[in-house]
């Protein structure tokens, strides 16, 4: 009996663990498919969006692009306002995911800075930012005010080590938040005022004196 007991015993074990197996795998299955789809309706909407602008965008339009039925598109995204709200928080992370894969394999002060600077000269050389100005400046606006303290905390943390290391070099203690504030409304000043050819080309040089400027004052040319 308690064999037969010990046998139930295991068996409803092995059920259970198989039981409890399987929902994981489709689970995963179906969080790959849908990151896929999410992907894909966030692709055709940044390109709807600097085709006609964020007031135009339509579910209709987006569900054409992506080749996606409406009960496909609503299973993600309960609105055309939740949509764009997801699209900014989207475009955000990815600019934060590229700032620190190109800047966190360099732990020395220096190297960290220059690959920083090269990051930012490389964004606004690419960015498709400017667009998004023309053709909706309204949400462009509050997307810039949206994410801009929280990219003054992000630079903090990239820069870090190189804060550290001035500090020490100076002797004082920097004021962090205002440094990285002024890097990032030099940024956006380049969609409004765009640079010349030959500036952009010297984008690296004026980034790193414009630093070299704000740290130590010295703001004479090289």
């Amino acid at each position: 009996m308690n064999k037969l007991e010990n046998d139930g015993e295991v068996a409803v074990k092995e059920e259970s663990q198989t039981d409890e197996a399987a929902p994981v795998v489709r689970k995963t299955r179906r969080n790959r498919r849908s990151e896929g789809t999410i992907q894909g309706i966030l692709d055709v909407t940044e390109e709807i969006i600097l085709e006609s602008g964020a007031e135009r965008i339509s579910i209709l339009d987006v569900c054409k692009a992506a080749e996606i039925s409406r009960g496909t598109f609503y299973r993600y995204f309960a609105s055309q306002e939740e949509l764009l709200d997801a699209f900014s928080r989207h475009k955000r992370e990815r600019f934060y995911a590229s700032l620190i894969e190109t800047t966190a394999p360099h732990t020395d002060p220096d190297a960290r800075l220059e690959a920083m600077i090269q990051f930012i000269s490389d964004y606004i050389g690419h960015t498709r930012a400017r667009r998004l100005l023309i053709v909706a400046p309204e949400y462009a606006m509050n997307w810039f005010q949206r994410i801009f303290q929280d990219a003054v905390l992000r630079f903090q943390d990239v820069l870090g080590i190189v804060f550290d290391s001035w500090d020490k070099r100076l002797g004082v203690k920097l004021d962090r938040e205002l440094v990285c504030e002024l890097i990032i409304r030099y940024v956006l000043s380049e969609q409004l005022v765009p640079a010349s050819p030959e500036e952009r080309r010297n984008m690296p040089r004026r980034i790193e004196r414009m630093v070299s400027a704000l740290v130590t004052g010295k703001t004479a040319r090289r």
